[in-house]
């Protein structure tokens, strides 16, 4: 957020998608950094820990945090190769100290999630929209936060205060002879912010402003790139709700009932993530499947975070010298998930079900994903290849595949997979794989069912291919 007003409508002294000048810029004292890295580090935490699931894994995707004095405050940047970094004035956090970092990096992580969700071109452009924006964005840090007021910068509260707009609409909605909301009904959603504000005969325009929105370019930045690692972001926090995290879902549905349903594309986004579960109803859409949120979460419960056995080298050799049998110690959570993923390529996959799967899969941090295609043999491919089918269809090729029975040009499989997805119809002869509770099965339209009412059973759905 821009809190100096002299900086307000000027663009930035240098290219703020030039990490090299972006470090060069005028460099604050080492020790200033220091502490400015120190209380980055500490917000971050927190965020995983209790206050914001979504804005820890949006900060997890900016892989570059650059302190520089070329922003005056704080930005997240899309800047148009593919990355996110995170920008800050390490001598601006410092003044900040803990909770006011806190509240300027939950407030630029909500900028994204509300970039994402509300894209309309015309809607952006609107100024009143913006102060909007700030608003209801201030709001719901003021309340996730647990503050009761913003940030004091120098004796001045930083940023826009919605409760301090929130009186100057009533007063100018009552100077018009007509009735405001209070305050609960006027933050309630974000469009709600944005329609009173509409109302005013003269709504008011902030003095300060966040960075990325003094900077056209930065303002417009790069859309593809930012919608990927807010998708993402959100991705990870509905896996970590449908794991149990309390606050992820807490966080999550806050989210939703202030933005699902006020526009057709943040109804669209809710949709393709099959988030309505988490309220026990579907999206207002209604286009939603009850396959893919199922597939949510069972790959929820497959993938959860557990621990790994490791033989301690030293410890062993100390063991049999002394005569005792060598032992298995466990070594923390395991860091990643083997996924495998395998096409039945014998018949017409729907295009729709393989384009959500690969997209939805390409978001879930810490699973490494495994492609495979299947008719009578197993091929191994990578996304956006293109796979042919042959004749007949054998599971038992994708099990003795997975299973370390076999090899394909040489090569064997040599991961233990956490989680094994079929697409595919149904229609081939029955297997037993040696650990059928981590098998899922996708069954297409016309398909048979037989995994879920197999000895033992397996996790089994019918995928439809409508509008998603």
């Amino acid at each position: 957020m821009a809190y100096d007003t002299t900086t307000v409508g000027h663009r930035p002294v240098v290219d703020l998608t030039d990490r090299r000048a972006l470090e060069s810029w005028h460099p604050a004292a080492p020790d200033v950094v220091a502490e400015a890295r120190r209380l980055k580090e500490a917000a971050l935490l927190d965020f995983g820990l209790t206050e914001s699931v979504v804005a820890s894994w949006i900060y997890a995707k900016c892989h570059h945090q650059i302190p520089t004095t070329a922003v005056p405050t704080a930005a997240v940047v899309a800047s148009g190769d593919g990355s996110c970094p995170l920008l800050y004035n390490p001598g601006f956090f410092v003044r900040l100290g803990l909770e006011g970092v806190k509240f300027v990096l939950f407030h630029e992580a909500r900028h994204l999630v509300h970039r994402h969700l509300f894209a309309d071109p015309e809607l952006r452009a609107d100024p009143v929209f913006t102060l909007a924006a700030e608003v209801a964005i201030n709001h719901v840090a003021l309340v996730r936060l647990g503050r009761k007021e913003l940030p004091q910068l120098d004796g001045r509260p930083t940023g826009v205060d919605p409760r301090e707009i929130h009186r100057d609409y009533a007063g100018d909605l009552t100077a018009q002879g007509l009735e405001p909301l209070g305050y609960d009904a006027f933050v309630e959603t974000d469009m709600t912010v944005f329609s009173e504000l509409k109302r005013m005969r003269q709504p008011p325009v902030p003095t300060v402003s966040c960075v990325h929105l003094t900077d056209p370019e930065t303002a417009d930045g790069d859309q593809p790139t930012l919608d990927e690692t807010v998708s993402s972001a959100l991705v990870n926090s509905l896996l970590a709700a449908r794991r149990g995290h309390p606050g992820a879902e807490r966080e999550l549905l806050d989210l939703m009932d202030r933005t699902d349903g006020t526009s057709e594309h943040a109804s669209r986004v809710w949709g393709r993530l099959g988030a309505g579960a988490l309220r026990g109803r579907t999206p207002r859409t209604g286009k939603v499947d009850w396959w893919q949120r199922w597939l949510v979460d069972v790959l929820a419960s497959k993938l959860r975070e557990g621990e790994r056995l490791v033989y301690p080298k030293k410890r062993g050799a100390l063991l049999a010298a002394l005569g005792h049998d060598p032992m298995l110690s466990r070594c923390g959570p395991v860091r990643e998930k083997n996924l495998v993923i395998a096409y039945d390529t014998s018949g017409s996959m729907p295009d729709a079900v393989v384009d959500w799967l690969t997209e939805l899969v390409g978001q879930i941090d810490g699973v490494t994903a495994h492609w495979l295609s299947f008719d009578g043999a197993v091929m191994p491919f990578h996304p956006g290849e293109k796979v042919y089918g042959g004749g007949g269809t054998s599971f038992q090729a994708v099990a003795d595949y997975v299973e370390g029975r076999t090899t394909v040009d040489g090569r064997g499989f040599e991961e233990i997979p956490d989680a094994v997805v079929m697409l595919t119809d149904g229609y081939a002869p029955h297997i037993t794989p040696a650990e059928p509770d981590k098998w899922i099965w996708l069954i297409t339209p016309g398909g048979n069912d037989w995994p879920d009412h197999h000895t033992p059973p397996m996790a089994c759905h019918r995928v439809t291919t409508g509008d998603r």
